[in-house]
């Protein structure tokens, strides 16, 4: 079975050989490359959505499996890969936040949402004066791996209290093929994925 860490590795190996079909001099293998990339990414794309409808339409015990499929650290990054997660990207930071918040106080820090603007999130940590530069720098990275597990395909993270945005590396359906994920099911409002595309 594939773990989670494993599942993002292909996913950012799929972005690169991607963006390598830009390098490929024959302009008609080029789009033909790029052509049966985008095919497959619709149909898996596609696919998904109606196994969604489909459970949705089942009741609230339906709801409930869409839920705890969002919730699955594996299910959630294809998911958001789709853009077809079930939770808003704030809402999947709060409940990461919650989950480290015990961690954090631990090394003498606090951490709190201050806004999600797009796909740009800002935090503010607070750490206790008497911590030292190390744990500022365990504080720092506890919270980013955390904040990026529960959301890849945020734009930027800025970390107030500790040092500047850093840039996701995650890369979205519409990045990867220059186009837009298939339309999602009105179960409950998707996430946004960046429009950068590889043209």
């Amino acid at each position: 079975m594939v773990d989670e860490k494993d599942f993002q590795q292909r996913v950012q190996k799929i972005g690169g050989l991607v963006h390598d079909l830009e390098t490929i001099a024959d302009p008609a293998a080029r789009a033909a490359a790029k052509d049966l990339v985008q095919l497959l990414m619709d149909l898996h794309g596609t696919g998904l959505e109606r196994i969604l409808e489909i459970i949705f339409q089942s009741g609230d015990a339906g709801s409930g499996v869409i839920d705890e499929l969002g919730r699955d650290p594996l299910v959630s990054s294809l998911l958001i890969l789709y853009g077809l997660h079930p939770e808003e990207l704030s809402t999947r930071i709060e409940r990461k936040l919650e989950q480290i918040r015990s961690k954090l106080y631990k090394m003498g820090a606090e951490v709190k949402l201050v806004g999600v603007n797009g796909g740009d999130v800002r935090l503010r940590v607070s750490i206790d004066g008497h911590v030292c530069g190390s744990t500022s720098g365990t504080v720092r990275a506890t919270v980013e791996e955390a904040i990026y597990e529960a959301a890849p395909d945020l734009t930027s993270l800025t970390v107030e209290g500790l040092e500047a945005p850093v840039a996701s590396g995650f890369v979205g359906v519409e990045q990867l093929l220059g186009s837009s994920p298939p339309a999602t099911p009105r179960l409950h409002q998707p996430v946004g994925l960046g429009s950068e595309g590889m043209d």
